[in-house]
């Protein structure tokens, strides 16, 4: 088996019974906020995309590259198609042209031409990516890759039960907006990202070590800024705090805890993979190249600097009234909304600065009161402010999914009252009535169903599956003294009271073990 490096997330997978392509992306996605990085512009892509199979993982625009699929993926592909509930994905997909779709099903081996074996797990929830995110499973003549990108499972027993992975690829970077975004001291923004640059690691450890494949290949990111409003999120500053550590930080770190099998790939690099042995060849040399990251950095962000200005110049639709179009758009939604408005419990918001850089028209999004409406002077949980261009953007195109264009973008400011709140951007991810009817019945089940089984933990009794997302806490949880921590998604628990310390609600069923005999 010959995989192909081909930037952040992508790789090709080519095999005697056929070739695979995984999530190619190029373009700059999120506002033009994010850059594939090292470069994977110039490449051979004319050659990459003529595949037997394309595998596009989930909706986010690092994964799913609109432009780069319709101009250079080779239409005769047959599409891997995880088994999602809404129709989006394979929609937009034939949207850019592509017609041959084979329909999996989660966790079942399916056997194409040739011997090529594959199998894609789905995640569902309403949390994971735009409604879903997955992995892809590959095996041909007795070599097997799990291709994990920056899905989140609550273990990998599904895939290693199909016999011992030679492969590992997984996400271990940053890619969310947390902490650089929020209103905060820079002091708490370096002590919060600290503590999140050390979860990411921890989590990308504990995935490896169930797995135990022989070789790890670190990939879907991070990402890189090219933006001169951007350029501080770059891991180039010695930010012990920043969460966007690149491959060759993962191998220092992952050689802390005693991985040697770590292989980065740039774009361009070929691994040659058997089930005895992974040879990698490189199109430069590996330590230099990271060694130089920020004269690379700065040599691209002059290159990209006139698709930047282009992207900007598209933003603004001065025509756009945009709290009418936030009222007929959002307020349906509202209306329907059950779960995730009682989630919010409160009203969200948005303050628009104009294009002169000053004047400011605020709008609140009242989720109790099931309506949005000007800014009336009260308390709010959550309040954004960002450009007023990039709302008006979003509107324009319809975007269903603010998570997945301007949050990500990081082109904004936050600030709330108490704990995060997962409600706010699953409403955020669900801006279309297919959408929302999903998360809805989604939360519907989950929170009615909730598991009811005990584990013990230390000297702790506690549900066995986590509140947030249901991951198995006998895995996952790490207990300190009366806080318990659950490290798919690092969220934490105090024990005494039951109370989620990191968002609102989800508390969780926790009492002192019984002693003595």
């Amino acid at each position: 088996m010959r995989v192909t490096g081909t930037g952040h997330a992508s790789m090709r997978i080519d095999t005697a019974a056929g070739s695979i392509l995984c999530d190619p992306w190029v373009n700059p996605a999120y506002f033009a906020s994010w850059f594939p990085f090292p470069d994977n512009s110039q490449l051979d892509w004319e050659s990459l995309g003529q595949t037997d199979y394309l595998y596009v993982s989930h909706l986010h625009r690092d994964h799913f590259d609109a432009e780069h699929l319709k101009r250079f993926i080779s239409k005769k592909a047959t599409v891997l198609l995880p088994a999602y509930p809404t129709s989006e994905l394979e929609d937009q997909l034939r949207e850019l042209g592509f017609t041959s779709f084979i329909e999996t099903t989660t966790n079942e081996v399916m056997e194409l031409d040739g011997g090529l074996k594959v199998m894609i797990q789905a995640l569902t929830s309403p949390t994971d990516g735009p409604i879903g995110d997955s992995s892809l499973w590959v095996e041909y003549d007795g070599v097997r890759l799990l291709n994990q990108n920056d899905a989140r499972p609550t273990d990998l027993a599904t895939f290693a039960e199909l016999g011992h992975v030679h492969a590992h690829m997984l996400q271990f970077s940053g890619a969310i907006w947390y902490p650089m975004v929020y209103e905060l001291p820079q002091s708490a923004k370096t002590a919060f990202g600290k503590q999140k640059r050390d979860r990411q690691f921890d989590r990308t450890f504990r995935y490896i070590d169930d797995l135990k494949a022989s070789y790890v290949f670190p990939i879907a990111g991070p990402p890189c800024f090219l933006d001169d409003e951007l350029w501080q999120f770059n891991d180039i500053f010695g930010d012990e705090g920043n969460i966007f550590p690149d491959q060759s930080v993962f191998i220092r770190e992952y050689a802390k805890v005693g991985g040697d099998n770590g292989v980065v790939l740039l774009p361009g690099s070929v691994t040659e993979l058997t089930t005895e042995s992974c040879t990698t060849t490189h199109p430069t040399d590996v330590d230099q190249y990271f060694a130089n990251k920020k004269a690379h950095l700065i040599e691209m962000r002059e290159r990209k600097r006139p698709i930047i200005e282009a992207a900007k110049a598209s933003w603004r639709h001065p025509e756009i009234d945009v709290l009418k179009e936030m009222k007929r758009i959002i307020e349906p939604l509202l209306d329907e909304s059950i779960y995730l408005a009682k989630g919010v419990g409160g009203p969200v918001r948005f303050d628009l600065v104009g294009y002169d850089g000053e004047s400011v028209e605020s709008i609140v999004v009242d989720f109790p009161g099931k309506q949005v409406r000007p800014y009336g002077d009260e308390k709010v949980r959550y309040r954004f402010r960002t450009e007023r261009a990039l709302v008006e953007h979003l509107l324009y195109i319809g975007e269903v999914d603010w998570v997945n264009s301007l949050f990500l973008s990081c082109r904004f400011s936050a600030a709330r009252i108490g704990q995060y709140n997962e409600y706010i951007y699953a409403f955020f991810k669900c801006l279309s009535e297919e959408r929302l009817q999903y998360a809805e019945g989604w939360y519907d089940e989950h929170l009615k169903n909730a598991d009811q089984e005990d584990i013990r933990l230390g000297d702790w009794v506690v549900q066995r599956r986590c509140p947030h997302l249901k991951a198995d806490l006998t895995r996952f949880g790490v207990l300190d003294g009366s806080q318990l921590t659950c490290q798919l998604h690092g969220w934490r628990f105090d024990l005494d009271s039951g109370r989620c310390l990191t968002s609102a609600g989800h508390e969780i069923r926790a009492s002192k073990a019984p002693t003595g005999g």
